[in-house]
Protein backbone atom coordinates (compact mmCIF):
# COMPACT_ATOMS: atom_id res chain seq x y z
CA UNK A 1 0.00 0.00 0.00
CA UNK A 2 1.29 3.39 -0.86
CA UNK A 3 0.18 6.36 0.97
CA UNK A 4 0.08 10.07 0.26
CA UNK A 5 1.35 12.13 2.83
CA UNK A 6 2.68 15.96 3.36
CA UNK A 7 5.52 15.89 5.46
CA UNK A 8 6.23 18.83 7.65
CA UNK A 9 9.54 20.10 8.36
CA UNK A 10 9.75 19.28 12.21
CA UNK A 11 9.17 15.52 10.75
CA UNK A 12 12.41 15.76 8.84
CA UNK A 13 14.18 17.45 11.41
CA UNK A 14 13.50 15.17 13.89
CA UNK A 15 14.15 12.07 12.01
CA UNK A 16 17.67 13.39 10.82
CA UNK A 17 18.82 13.72 14.22
CA UNK A 18 17.73 10.64 15.89
CA UNK A 19 19.49 7.76 17.09
CA UNK A 20 16.43 6.03 17.35
CA UNK A 21 15.81 3.33 14.63
CA UNK A 22 12.51 2.61 16.43
CA UNK A 23 11.63 6.05 16.40
CA UNK A 24 8.33 7.06 14.61
CA UNK A 25 10.10 10.00 12.78
CA UNK A 26 12.74 7.54 11.70
CA UNK A 27 10.12 4.74 10.51
CA UNK A 28 8.11 7.50 8.49
CA UNK A 29 11.60 8.21 6.76
CA UNK A 30 11.77 4.17 6.17
CA UNK A 31 8.55 4.02 4.62
CA UNK A 32 9.80 7.08 2.54
CA UNK A 33 12.71 5.54 0.91
CA UNK A 34 11.07 2.02 0.28
CA UNK A 35 8.34 3.77 -1.21
CA UNK A 36 5.13 2.97 0.92
CA UNK A 37 4.64 7.23 1.42
CA UNK A 38 4.54 9.25 -1.40
CA UNK A 39 5.38 12.50 -0.22
CA UNK A 40 3.32 15.64 -1.59
CA UNK A 41 4.83 18.90 -1.88
CA UNK A 42 4.68 21.67 -3.84
CA UNK A 43 7.58 24.44 -4.48
CA UNK A 44 6.94 25.98 -1.25
CA UNK A 45 7.80 23.03 0.89
CA UNK A 46 10.53 21.89 -0.86
CA UNK A 47 12.37 25.83 0.03
CA UNK A 48 10.98 25.57 3.69
CA UNK A 49 12.76 22.12 3.93
CA UNK A 50 16.11 23.21 2.35
CA UNK A 51 15.57 26.46 4.17
CA UNK A 52 15.30 24.50 7.70
CA UNK A 53 17.87 22.03 7.20
CA UNK A 54 19.97 24.39 6.36
CA UNK A 55 20.35 26.08 9.62
CA UNK A 56 23.53 26.36 11.30
CA UNK A 57 22.16 25.17 14.70
CA UNK A 58 21.43 21.56 13.21
CA UNK A 59 24.67 21.01 11.33
CA UNK A 60 23.57 18.98 8.55
CA UNK A 61 26.30 18.16 5.73
CA UNK A 62 25.05 19.69 3.20
CA UNK A 63 25.68 16.19 0.56
CA UNK A 64 22.75 14.78 3.01
CA UNK A 65 20.65 17.90 2.68
CA UNK A 66 21.17 17.07 -1.02
CA UNK A 67 20.62 13.47 -1.41
CA UNK A 68 17.39 13.95 0.86
CA UNK A 69 16.01 16.37 -0.95
CA UNK A 70 16.55 15.04 -4.51
CA UNK A 71 14.94 11.86 -3.41
CA UNK A 72 12.14 13.50 -1.55
CA UNK A 73 11.52 15.35 -5.15
CA UNK A 74 11.97 12.17 -6.85
CA UNK A 75 9.51 9.89 -5.35
CA UNK A 76 6.87 12.87 -4.79
CA UNK A 77 3.70 14.32 -6.09
CA UNK A 78 4.17 18.06 -7.28
CA UNK A 79 1.17 20.11 -6.30
CA UNK A 80 -0.27 23.64 -6.92
CA UNK A 81 -1.94 23.78 -2.69
CA UNK A 82 -5.39 25.00 -3.20
CA UNK A 83 -5.26 28.18 -0.22
CA UNK A 84 -7.52 27.46 2.60
CA UNK A 85 -8.83 30.74 4.27
CA UNK A 86 -7.99 29.81 7.46
CA UNK A 87 -5.26 31.55 10.22
CA UNK A 88 -2.95 29.47 11.60
CA UNK A 89 -1.32 30.06 14.80
CA UNK A 90 2.40 29.86 12.34
CA UNK A 91 1.44 30.95 8.97
CA UNK A 92 4.44 29.21 7.93
CA UNK A 93 2.69 25.75 8.62
CA UNK A 94 -0.59 27.04 6.33
CA UNK A 95 1.75 25.62 3.39
CA UNK A 96 1.23 21.87 4.36
CA UNK A 97 -2.36 22.24 5.70
CA UNK A 98 -3.33 23.46 1.71
CA UNK A 99 -1.16 21.07 0.64
CA UNK A 100 -3.06 18.12 2.34
CA UNK A 101 -6.32 19.62 1.35
CA UNK A 102 -5.23 19.58 -2.24
CA UNK A 103 -5.13 16.29 -2.38
CA UNK A 104 -8.46 13.86 -1.31
CA UNK A 105 -6.16 11.52 -0.10
CA UNK A 106 -2.94 12.90 1.45
CA UNK A 107 -2.54 13.06 5.47
CA UNK A 108 -0.16 15.66 7.33
CA UNK A 109 2.27 14.26 9.32
CA UNK A 110 3.60 16.51 11.96
CA UNK A 111 5.29 17.02 15.49
CA UNK A 112 3.01 20.38 15.83
CA UNK A 113 -0.59 18.98 16.05
CA UNK A 114 -1.45 22.19 17.97
CA UNK A 115 -0.38 24.61 15.44
CA UNK A 116 -3.44 22.75 12.86
CA UNK A 117 -7.03 22.85 13.29
CA UNK A 118 -8.28 18.58 14.66
CA UNK A 119 -8.74 17.34 11.13
CA UNK A 120 -8.83 13.32 10.86
CA UNK A 121 -5.89 13.45 8.06
CA UNK A 122 -3.88 15.57 10.22
CA UNK A 123 -1.55 13.18 12.44
CA UNK A 124 1.79 13.01 14.54
CA UNK A 125 4.03 10.32 13.06
CA UNK A 126 3.56 7.88 15.99
CA UNK A 127 -0.37 7.70 14.75
CA UNK A 128 0.87 7.37 11.02
CA UNK A 129 3.21 4.58 12.03
CA UNK A 130 0.67 2.58 14.35
CA UNK A 131 -2.09 3.05 11.16
CA UNK A 132 -0.34 2.69 7.77
CA UNK A 133 3.05 1.55 8.92
CA UNK A 134 4.36 -1.82 7.55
Amino acid sequence: MRIKAVIDTNILVSALLSSNAEAATVKVFKMLFKGNLVPIISDEIILEYNDVLHREKFSFPEESISSLLEEIIRKAIRIIPCHADITLPDEKDKQFFDAMLSDDEAVLITGNMKHFPEHERIMTARKFIDSYGQ
